[in-house]
């Protein structure tokens, strides 16, 4: 497998594209509160959007097996804000060395972990190479369930030989009810 980084993604590749990262986060859907699959207009958005690279981990045959999407202009990413960067890191963000990461796909076969490492991989080296900085995120259940977090630092520190890591954020989310008064 080998990572190619491209600008946008179309025709049946973007076809091929939509169905690896609609399968990959379908059922995410129903156990999170928050959203983790964009609609369709919203994907097509991104993968035309060149201010966003999409990292596709391609097999021999160049058959998508992941894919991630990934930028330094924290502007083009929905839902984050570019001012808690700029304020926690001034000059990472002035000069444009903060990387985020708005999802890794993978094909649900024997080869996703291989998928996965491959585009943790290339990602790193994208940051690395500037002295940047990565930030992510992911649900509870996913970090509970896949150990995220864990993973993604053991995988950093392979690579890095040295890495720290920090949550930045937290967003809980609480339903009341009244069982009394039904």
């Amino acid at each position: 497998m080998n990572v190619k980084i491209v600008d946008q993604v179309d025709g049946d590749q973007r076809e091929e594209a939509w169905t690896l990262y609609s399968e990959a986060f379908a059922e995410l859907n129903a156990l999170a509160v928050q959203r983790h699959l964009m609609y369709r207009h919203e994907f097509d958005d991104v993968m035309g959007d060149p201010q966003i690279s999409k990292y596709l981990c391609l097999d021999d045959d160049d058959t998508i097996r992941g894919m991630s999407i990934y930028t330094n202009n924290l502007s083009a990413v929905p839902l984050i804000s570019p001012p808690y960067f700029a304020r926690r890191w001034p000059q990472h963000y002035a000069e444009k060395r903060i990387w985020y990461c708005g999802f890794v796909a993978t094909q649900a076969d024997a080869r996703a972990a291989t998928a996965f490492g491959e585009l943790v991989t290339a990602m790193y080296l994208t940051a690395a190479a500037q002295n940047g900085l990565i930030a992510l995120d992911f649900c509870n259940r996913t970090d509970d369930v896949r150990h995220m977090a864990r993973v993604v630092r053991l995988m950093l520190h392979r690579l890095s030989g040295d890495v720290k890591a920090q949550r930045i954020d937290e967003q809980q989310y609480w339903l009341y009810e009244f069982p009394a008064a039904a």
